[in-house]
């Protein structure tokens, strides 16, 4: 057996509970074979007879083994717009803005966005993510070659378009959620997105649904991000976004989606009842002013609750560290108490609540789940004393805190360097195709 062995560190346990211990994950499988004490004591790394073999080793003394994070909803190749377009409401934003010079997209636009944002996303820890945009199989084969995990689709948009190109939009999420998923070994999943509850037209709504029941794949999409998402559904149908919803078949036990922030008691209610997931955006959601989620109220609910970053055009980053803190420090002004989303709670949604929510056996150090781990150096000024590790992941760790990052057993970054990707070139590639696809929407206006 060909294993990984993450030596001389503390691991944070399933419970939340800090221990010393070493992790050994079987390179072949991906997964974690043991976790424990080197010497063996309680079943640990040393008493497991079936690591005699080629081994790797990675250095975690001063440092916290962590589930690698979960980016549970963003748009990566949406970093070349990365301080494009600021301070604006999500309406105008998208409309005059992101929507222009997204029309001016070409599929290596794309890849080389998307290379950009995993990059970054390695660098600080995230080793899996879902992602809605388009041009798919560009960000497909950034996943493969990078290394990460990921959950992505092809995001339809029926509003504005004929019958003709809507049900084109349509077939094509359907088929490349087909296509696509168990791709890369294993790590691209995938899903069927509607963009949102009124981009998506009723009709076509309820196809993409059927779409997704038939090939067993999972919905995700945008509901309740703003008012003005709610309003005119309420308007129309004379009942609230999410009941609209499940009467069309979109709130499945398998669906997850991005935003909830507002919904009502009986929403929150369906999400329970079926099962469907939440993806809370909270920096996103503080910069386009779309308000205030009630994470806390969820969860007391029983929904799984997951955090993403959204795209970088909204954000401006794709750190998880600062996602996770975000939504701690929101989810207690949401709820006006200071214990609301305490940061076990935050650390817990932003590895295992994301994991689950998007069907991965990841977010979790014990034998048998994915060998996804972030190893966070300690010995730093902001992170010391260390009365409590949990607290600092919610409320001091930053991603560049980072010093080691693995996915499916494989090292993708060793001592903060990273090993799939050739940064340089990445942030060259990406920097010159953001200039040119911004002069070319500016032409195109």
């Amino acid at each position: 057996m060909s294993t990984l062995e993450v030596v001389g560190g503390r691991v944070l346990r399933p419970d939340a509970t800090v221990e010393r211990a070493d992790v050994r994950a079987d390179r072949e499988t991906g997964e974690i074979v043991a976790v424990g004490d080197a010497t063996g004591a309680d079943g640990g790394i040393g008493s497991d007879e079936t690591g005699s073999g080629e081994a790797d080793t990675l250095d975690a003394s001063g440092c916290l083994v962590i589930p690698g994070l979960v980016n549970a909803h963003t748009h990566v190749a949406m970093t070349l717009l990365r301080g494009y377009a600021d301070d604006e409401p999500l309406d105008r934003w998208l409309r005059e803005d992101v929507w222009p010079v997204e029309a001016e997209l070409v599929p290596a636009d794309v890849r080389a966005g998307a290379e950009l944002g995993i990059l970054e996303m390695i660098r600080s820890g995230t080793t899996a993510f879902s992602d809605m945009y388009f041009h798919a199989p560009e960000i497909a084969g950034a996943v493969e070659d990078a290394g990460v995990r990921a959950r992505l689709g092809h995001t339809a948009i029926t509003v504005g378009k004929d019958e003709e190109a809507a049900h084109a939009d349509v077939e094509a999420s359907i088929e490349f959620a087909r296509e696509y998923d168990g791709t890369a070994g294993g790590r691209v999943q995938t899903s069927v997105q509607p963009h949102s509850l009124t981009t998506v037209s009723e009709t076509h709504l309820a196809s993409l649904a059927a779409g997704a029941r038939e090939h067993g794949l999972p919905l995700h999409y945008h509901a309740n991000e703003t008012v003005d998402e709610v309003e005119p559904i309420v308007e129309e149908y004379g009942k609230r976004p999410l009941e609209y919803a499940d009467e069309r078949g979109l709130l499945e036990e398998s669906a997850f989606l991005a935003h909830g922030v507002h919904l009502d008691e009986r929403e929150i209610d369906l999400l329970a009842e079926r099962g469907t997931a939440v993806i809370h955006c909270p920096a996103s959601n503080m910069k386009l002013a779309s308000g205030a989620a009630g994470i806390q109220r969820l969860l007391d609910a029983g929904v799984e609750v997951g955090i993403g970053t959204d795209g970088a055009a909204s954000n401006n980053d794709l750190s998880m560290f600062d996602e996770l803190r975000d939504a701690a420090m929101l989810g207690k002004l949401a709820a006006a108490d200071a214990s609301a989303v305490p940061a076990a709670t935050a650390v817990e949604m932003a590895t295992a609540g994301g994991a689950r929510a998007m069907g991965l056996g990841s977010g979790r150090i014990e034998p048998g789940a994915n060998a996804d781990l972030a190893v966070v150096d300690f010995d730093t000024p902001h992170l010391t004393p260390v009365h409590d590790p949990v607290s600092h992941l919610a409320y001091a760790v930053s991603g560049s805190d980072v010093r080691h990052t693995v996915c499916d057993g494989e090292v993708l970054m060793r001592d903060r360097e990273v090993l799939t990707l050739d940064a340089e070139r990445v942030c060259e590639e990406a920097g010159e195709r953001a200039a040119a696809l911004v002069e070319r929407a500016e032409r195109a206006k």
